[in-house]
């Protein structure tokens, strides 16, 4: 069965709203799952409880799905290792003395300078960013939810204003199937017109340069810098202290290169494995299979490079090994609900439900504004912005011949919103990741970054308003 009409927007309205006021994300996201398949079923709950599993076991099974979710799990194993080796505190006391980072200003600047050349793959710039900077806020008293928004927020909107990466592969194929016959030379058109991913970026450099803080970032911000409290009352972080909080044993000599070795061998993988699985293409590599072999060849050179030093035993090794992955279990299993959530959102056909109730109200001068906000809506519903970008498109790209529109513009709005929905609904996978990545909790990283996206997308909301009436 494939959609079931107005019924398909109540499991997702339920579920983020139950996630934002009681923080039980794994509740809400089972619910979710367990509510769709029952009302796909005819309100049958058993029916419901039986598609819930089976999807469950199917969406986690996928070979795609499997490598992120293991890739997730190893991540802890390299936090843990580089911090028992006293990689991070070597590292932190590095750019210390050579007066990279001495002020918060300089601290905030450096998490986006690392963030922002990781272009290829959202997540694995989401850790990178994330585990470099992370000790540093710790250090200089900055929240870690002010972390997570600054990662989160130059993450997807590099990926599709710098499209030489999977996003952008994507994004041509999906036009190439609506018979574009320079899908290139349109997806470079969207990129001036793309006025959320724009705004995002340029709203988060203004955040980092003039510290502003506003709504629960002010309060969490605050708590950080006068109570020294890293985390709110009653915060569930992605990742347990007993990895985030780690340090080396007594006598360990703290080297940066310990730290610094594993990721660049990583990072160095991750496009070794893109080039080669696309063919010398980059842009059509496997992202998943890039940063699962990417997580292992820096855990491999980080143990062997960790012996010859004689600063980590092999049961050491082990150990952290095994911790590290125990500590991301609440991760990896967000991330399979995630992954569940995808498959049941199709099944109900909620985005195209609510594209479909739009298309007919249109009025032409509003129509790149509008479809802003519908690929917003659907983003957020489903936590997916390449969902959103496959259900908006082949609607979008009728809608703009038919009605005479400038199609980069509402192309650009289809694929803005979509980023918006990226960013802050709490079933996304990349937020999920940026809540991991900075060790904080996941709703409160929703909350605290939902009022800056909502500025951006005002600002989005208006411009596509005037271009919609100019153009």
């Amino acid at each position: 069965m494939h959609g079931i009409g107005w019924l398909s927007i109540l499991p997702p309205i339920i579920a983020i709203s139950l996630a934002i006021r009681t923080k039980q994300v794994y509740l809400s996201l089972g619910l979710y799952i367990w509510l769709g398949w029952t009302l796909i079923h005819g309100g049958n709950p058993v029916r419901g409880l039986t598609a819930s599993v089976d999807t469950f076991l199917l969406a986690v099974s996928q070979p795609a799905n499997l490598r992120t979710l293991v890739f997730s799990a190893l991540v802890g194993s390299m936090i843990l290792f580089v911090q028992r080796s006293g990689g991070m505190q070597g590292f932190i006391r590095w750019v210390e003395q050579k007066g990279v980072v001495k002020t918060r200003r300089s601290v905030r600047l450096l998490s986006v300078a690392v963030s922002l050349p990781l272009f290829l793959e959202s997540n694995f710039g989401l850790l990178v960013s994330g585990s470099v900077a992370r000790p540093l806020y710790d250090k200089f008293r900055i929240s870690r939810e002010k972390l997570s928004y600054v990662i989160d927020a130059t993450c997807a909107p590099k990926c599709i204003l710098i499209p030489l990466n999977g996003w952008g592969a994507y994004v041509i194929g999906l036009l190439a199937a609506e018979g574009i016959p320079k899908p290139v030379s349109l997806l470079a058109a969207t990129i001036p017109m793309n006025f959320y991913a724009i705004l995002a970026l340029l709203l988060v450099l203004a955040v980092v340069w003039f510290d502003l803080d506003y709504g629960p970032m002010r309060r969490a911000e605050r708590r950080t810098r006068e109570e020294g409290k890293f985390l709110a009352d009653g915060a569930k972080p992605l990742v347990s202290s007993e990895v985030s909080m780690a340090g080396p044993r007594e006598g360990i000599p703290e080297r940066a290169v310990n730290m610094v070795l594993p990721l660049v061998c990583m990072v160095l993988t991750v496009f070794f494995v893109l080039y080669t699985t696309g063919s010398g293409d980059m842009m059509t590599g496997d992202g998943s299979k890039a940063v699962l072999w990417g997580v292992i060849v820096g855990l491999l050179v980080g143990a062997i490079a960790y012996r010859i030093q004689g600063i980590m035993t092999l049961p050491e090794l082990s150990d952290s090994l095994i911790e590290g992955i125990k500590g991301l279990t609440p991760l990896v299993v967000i991330l399979a609900l995630a992954f569940t959530i995808a498959a049941t959102t199709r099944a109900l056909g909620t985005g195209e439900f609510v594209a479909g109730a739009a298309q007919a109200t249109l009025h032409p001068g509003f129509v790149p504004a509008l479809i802003f906000c519908l690929a917003c809506f659907i983003a957020f519903s489903t936590g997916t912005s390449w969902g959103t970008f496959a259900i908006m498109i082949p609607i979008v790209l009728p809608m703009a011949r038919i009605l005479d529109l400038n199609l980069p513009l509402v192309l650009g709005a289809a694929m803005g919103g979509g980023i918006f929905g990226d960013h802050c609904s709490p079933i996304s996978d990349s937020t999920i990741v940026a809540s991991m990545a900075s060790a904080t909790d996941h709703i409160e990283h929703v909350r605290t970054q939902l009022p800056y996206a909502l500025v951006a997308a005002a600002g989005a909301l208006l411009l596509f308003l005037i271009f919609g009436f100019l153009s």
